[in-house]
C-alpha cells in the first residue's frame, strides 16, 4: 500500500501522541523507582496520569519525603501541562484546516483508483507531464497522476477537483502500487531527471512486465540506458521540438496537417485499432464497406510496417491498423475492430 503523506497538523498530532506516551512511560518508571517496590505499576501509572492531567486527588505514590521525588513530580507535571496545551493547539489546527474532509476524500480517491483497469499513470507534473495529462483528459482516458512535490500537486488538484492522484515518489514500489500499476495500460515517466525516469521504468516493469512505458529523456546519451531499463518508447522534448521547428519552416502545410490530425483537431484524428480473431484471413476491404470516412494509412505487424496496404491484403489476428478517421468513421471502424 501507499506510504501515507501526512499533513503538518497530522504530524503535530502524532508528535503529541508520542510525547504523551513517552511522559507516561517515563513517569511510571520514575515513580516506581522512587516509590519503591511497595507501589504497584498501576499505582505508578495512576500517579503519572493524575499529575500530567492536573486532576490531583491524593497521591497514589508518596514521594514527597524525597527531594528528588518532588523535583521529579514537578518535571512530570510541567511536561504534562506543556504537552496538553500543545495537543489542544494541534487538535484545533487539525479541525480548522479541514483535515477530516481531506482524509475522507483521500479514502474515496484510493477506492476509485483501486477500481481502475487499463488506465495510464503519469509520473511527474512538470510542463511535459501537464501536457500529457491535458491530452489524456481530452481523449477521455482514465489516468492517475503521481507527483512528489506537494506544491505542484496542490495546484493541479485545485484546478482539477475530480482528478485522481498519488502524492509520492514514483520510484517507490508502494507509490506505483497505490496508483494501480498492476492493472495499468501504460506509464509516462516524465520526471525532471533522466535518472529518475530510469528508476521509474525499472520499477514499473518489475511490478507489471506487460505495462507499456514511455520515458522522457533529456540527454541523448541516456537513450540506451532507458531502453535497457524497460522503456518501450523514449522521447526527447528537445530533439522532437527541434525537428518540429524544422518541419514548420520547410514544410509548414504538411506539418500543420499532421499536427491537426495527431491532436484530433476538427473532424479528423489518427487512431490505432487491433484486428480481432474473427477478422483473421479477411481482406482489408471488409473494413471499407459503407465506410468512406476511414483511410487505413498503415498496418503494423511484428515483422514490420506495411504502408498503404492494398484492399485485398489479408488481415491477421492482432494486426495493428493505423487509420485516419472522421468522428463517424471512428465509430464505424471501432464497431468492427478493437481499439
Amino acid at each position: 500500500m501507499m506510504k501515507p503523506v501526512l499533513s503538518k497538523p497530522m504530524r503535530h498530532l502524532l508528535g503529541v501522541l508520542f510525547a504523551i506516551i513517552a511522559i507516561l512511560t517515563i513517569g511510571t518508571l520514575g515513580f516506581h523507582l522512587l516509590g519503591g517496590p511497595q507501589y504497584s505499576w498501576l499505582d505508578c501509572f495512576y500517579m503519572t496520569f493524575i499529575t500530567i492531567s492536573t486532576i490531583g486527588y491524593t497521591e497514589a505514590v508518596d514521594v514527597t519525603h524525597y527531594e528528588y521525588g518532588r523535583l521529579f513530580t514537578i518535571f512530570i507535571g510541567m511536561s504534562g501541562i506543556g504537552v496538553m496545551g500543545y495537543a489542544l493547539t494541534a487538535a484545533t489546527a487539525f479541525i480548522l484546516e479541514g483535515q477530516f474532509n481531506q482524509v475522507r476524500w483521500r479514502n474515496k480517491m484510493e477506492k476509485k483508483i483501486a477500481q481502475l483497469q487499463g488506465h495510464y499513470i503519469v509520473c511527474g507534473m512538470g510542463l511535459v507531464g501537464s501536457n500529457v495529462v491535458h491530452g489524456l483528459a481530452l481523449s477521455g482516458h482514465d489516468f492517475v497522476v503521481v507527483e512528489v512535490e506537494n506544491q505542484h500537486l496542490k495546484s493541479y488538484a485545485e484546478e482539477h477537483p475530480a482528478a485522481l492522484y498519488v502524492n509520492g515518489d514514483a520510484t517507490d514500489d508502494d507509490v506505483l502500487l497505490a496508483a494501480g500499476i498492476k492493472y495499468a495500460r501504460g506509464v509516462f515517466a516524465v520526471a525532471h531527471e533522466d535518472n529518475q525516469n530510469l528508476v521509474i521504468c525499472l520499477t514499473a516493469k518489475q511490478l507489471n512486465p506487460n505495462v507499456r512505458v514511455i520515458a522522457r529523456c533529456h540527454q541523448i546519451k541516456n537513450f540506451a540506458k532507458l531502453r535497457s531499463a524497460g522503456a518501450d518508447e523514449i522521447v526527447s522534448p528537445d530533439y522532437s521540438g527541434g525537428r518540429r521547428l524544422l518541419s514548420a519552416m520547410v514544410r509548414p502545410h504538411a506539418a500543420g496537417f499532421i499536427d491537426d490530425v495527431m491532436e484530433g483537431e476538427g473532424d479528423l484524428s489518427m487512431e490505432e485499432f487491433f484486428v480481432p480473431e474473427d477478422l483473421h484471413g479477411q481482406p482489408l476491404s471488409v473494413l471499407y464497406k459503407s465506410n468512406r470516412d476511414t483511410v487505413i494509412v498503415a498496418l503494423k505487424r511484428p515483422d514490420g510496417m506495411i504502408f498503404n496496404p492494398a484492399p485485398e491484403h489479408l488481415l491477421e489476428k492482432d494486426d495493428v491498423l493505423i487509420a485516419m478517421v472522421t468522428v463517424r468513421g471512428h465509430s464505424r471502424l471501432a464497431g468492427l475492430v478493437t481499439k
